[in-house]
């Protein structure tokens, strides 16, 4: 066949994937979003709740609402409301719908239970407090596949692995990064991640060995902030900035760091490039804190690897952004992407559809997707178990199950055996411990009773306070 004849526009069921605000009615109105200068999203999707980091005096605190739950929120609706300095980041467990955590400026990681009946009061006991690090935290994310486990980085330079189920600290990478960490990404098993850094450099690093195993100095020329996630097939997309100061992505091979596969320059904004990618699709979409526009991009196989779909433009320009799980998604309505756009005192949702004539459940476009039951516990991950995540089809649509507990098992104090050695005492009963390490227990318990009484007596001062000064006002 001539030249000519041959197809000039790429086929891709993705050409005409349109965005769309919802009507306004569907927005969540009257939220104080955050202000603190960040490059986090702010916001925190599922298929139960948003969440949004909130403007809040003397504290750190978020919102979290539940989806259905549109229009003016009112302004005594609750907040979590635990950490003592502001919240910087937030992410839900992909494994249960009523568990998130949140990273901040207090140097803690907290962990949180939140009801599906919306609260009377503000949630401000997290199931577990995580401290390890000596800065402020400004990254969390969980592990894609393996219960319970989550990341967390901060100023002080360090990647911390907590099993949130024990409340322990599993592994921490330390010296790894010579600056500021700027995000931390998983792939799809949650063998390996992808951090981008300060010093300039992307890194791709084993948790488990502690060890870097590919890294690229400079992927972009420009200083400003570069952000990395991990594709299909172990590929690395990044954006950054060349040196005149444009914006551009990159596509790389973890197999050869040298070259890019594709590398795209595309305007000169400023605002730093969030990247969220749907695997499923292998569309990345590009949204930039402080533009009005997402753009999207299909990744594929052929030359120009990197193929520019369309870009959704608005008036505002956008605080932040949540991107809902594949399995939150109308299918119904061919919804293939929801974000949830936040301005400065209101969250938008944005439909992302492929326009299809048929009612039909259009299977090529939803593929089974990664479902709420993780594939491992931690301890088989941290035991060098991996696992794809646990699929599921979407074709009846996905419906949350029910509030599920997040119980904290904290190891116990006796479960620590003093090293087998010369001086042990071999008695007749297996208990394990010496006598001076069952005096120190027995001391324990002693001063908790003392403690609880002590409170249980200031519990009822404050009951017989309570009663005389309602009896007194009736």
């Amino acid at each position: 066949p001539s030249a000519m004849s041959r197809r000039v526009v790429r086929q891709s069921k993705f050409r005409h994937v349109f965005g769309q605000p919802v009507k306004a009615d569907q927005m969540y109105e009257d939220i104080r979003v955050s202000k603190v200068t960040c490059d986090s999203s702010f916001c925190a999707v599922n298929p139960k709740f948003v969440a949004i980091i909130v403007e809040s005096g003397g504290g750190g605190a978020f919102i979290v609402l539940p989806l259905a739950k549109t229009g003016r929120v009112d302004k005594n609706h609750p907040l979590v409301t635990g950490h003592t300095a502001p919240v910087l980041d937030i992410d839900w467990c992909p494994h249960n719908d009523n568990v998130i955590a949140s990273a901040s400026e207090d140097t803690t990681v907290m962990v949180w239970q939140i009801p599906d009946y919306v609260p009377v009061r503000n949630i401000t006991e997290p199931v577990v407090t995580l401290e390890g690090h000596s800065k402020r935290v400004s990254i969390i994310s969980w592990h894609p596949t393996a219960r319970n486990v989550l990341l967390s980085a901060g100023c002080d330079n360090l990647v911390i692995l907590w099993n949130v189920g024990t409340g322990e600290m599993l592994l921490a990478l330390e010296d790894m990064h010579t600056d500021l960490i700027y995000n931390v990404g998983w792939n799809r098993n949650g063998s390996l991640l992808v951090t981008t850094c300060k010093d300039k450099k992307v890194r791709v690093i084993d948790p488990r060995k502690q060890q870097i195993i590919a890294e690229k100095t400079k992927p972009h020329d420009g200083t400003r902030p570069i952000r990395a996630i991990f594709v299909a097939d172990g590929k690395i997309f990044t954006t950054g900035f060349s040196k005149m100061s444009e914006r551009q992505l990159g596509l790389w091979d973890l197999n050869n760091f040298e070259e890019p596969i594709a590398l795209q320059e595309m305007d000169t904004s400023n605002g730093v490039l969030l990247p969220f990618y749907d695997a499923d699709s292998s569309i990345v979409y590009l949204c930039g804190k402080g533009d009005s526009s997402i753009r999207y991009f299909e990744i594929t196989d052929e030359a120009p690897y990197v193929h520019y779909l369309n870009t959704y433009s608005s008036k505002e320009p956008q605080r932040g952004m949540g991107f809902m799980p594949k399995r939150g998604l109308d299918v119904s309505k061919c919804e293939i992407a929801r974000f949830f756009k936040l301005h400065e005192r209101k969250c938008e949702p944005i439909v992302m559809t492929v326009p299809r004539k048929s009612d039909l459940f259009q299977d090529d476009l939803y593929p089974d997707t990664p479902g709420p039951e993780p594939a491992l516990e931690a301890d088989e991950w941290l035991s060098g178990k991996d696992a794809e995540p646990i699929l599921i089809s979407l074709r009846d649509g996905y419906v949350p199950v029910k509030n599920r507990e997040l119980k904290v098992v904290k190891k116990n104090i006796l479960d620590n055996k003093p090293p087998p050695g010369p001086r042990r005492s071999h008695s007749t009963c297996d208990s394990d411990f010496s006598q001076p390490g069952l005096d120190e227990v027995l001391e324990e318990i002693r001063a908790l009773k003392e403690m609880v009484q002590a409170q249980e007596k200031r519990i009822s001062d404050l009951e017989n306070k309570l009663c005389q000064f309602t009896n007194g006002t009736d």
